[in-house]
């Protein structure tokens, strides 16, 4: 498996990286892209990935820092090879909607800094689903990526993937009452679909409440096994598939640090 999207870069992960990535790796979880949210994180993610085979990392400004993160200091960093996409990017008013026009200024550039770089992008949406899928719109054909953690409706999921990009499913599938997120995982065909946990957030059923781990993509494997009614190897190599696609993954994973 391939976890699509997780923030090992953070302070969460601090003390224990090496068991956490152990952990992933006994439970099936072989490749993982690390995210950025603004330059500290991007060069943190850099860093992972450059330690550690099997990590990978993305640069981008996410909406929740743009206020105090200029993304054109990331230039520098999206040379690494480790580098797989931009982002995390996108439009959040859930916890912010004062500095729209910023938003969105911000988003838009990276959406062209990603067709430049000729790198997909990683697109965070939170109350801003049609705001963000408008300003991508405009590019389609251009740029293709995954709307991360999706969280609209059906008929917003399809106009997603019919404008060629994927939908990231995380642990929310898993939750109860999710009816909405269980009907597009059920009508969205698996080719569009990545696994994803988002760590440390949004952890799955049973272990809501504790710190997300990748080990975890597991679980949102197996529900969108349930939820479709195949087999969780058929989820696991096509999800696999999608993301080795999406991001042009080429290395395995060889369980040790760079020497």
């Amino acid at each position: 498996m391939i976890d699509t999207h997780a923030h090992l870069n953070i302070e969460e992960y601090e003390n224990d990286i090496d068991e956490v990535l152990f952990r992933a790796h006994k439970s099936g979880v072989n490749r993982i892209v690390v995210v950025g949210m603004d330059y500290e994180t991007s060069l943190k993610a850099i860093d992972l990935s450059n330690e550690y085979q099997g990590l990978y990392a993305t640069v981008g400004v996410h909406p929740g820092y743009v206020n105090e993160c200029n993304h054109e200091s990331l230039d520098r960093l999206y040379g690494n090879n480790k580098v797989l996409a931009v982002g995390e990017i996108g439009l959040d008013y859930y916890w912010q909607d004062d500095n729209r026009e910023l938003q969105e200024r911000v988003f838009e550039e990276q959406v062209v800094k990603a067709i430049n770089l000729k790198l997909p992008i990683i697109v965070h949406t939170r109350n801003s689903f049609n705001e963000a899928f408008n300003i991508v719109s405009k590019y389609q054909g251009k740029v293709t990526g995954v709307f991360h953690c999706f969280s609209s409706n059906l008929e917003d999921a399809i106009k997603t993937v019919e404008m060629g990009f994927y939908i990231g499913i995380d642990g929310p599938i898993t939750f109860k009452n999710n009816m909405e997120l269980e009907r597009i995982v059920k009508n969205i065909n698996l080719d569009r679909i990545l696994i994803e946990t988002d760590s440390p957030y949004l952890t799955p059923v049973p272990y809501r409440g504790k710190r997300n781990e990748p080990s975890n993509v597991l679980l949102v494997a197996k529900k969108i096994a349930e939820i479709k009614r195949i087999t969780i190897d058929e989820v696991i190599k096509q999800t696999t598939a999608n993301a080795v696609a999406l991001f042009n993954i080429k290395e395995w994973w060889r369980w040790q640090k760079e020497s």
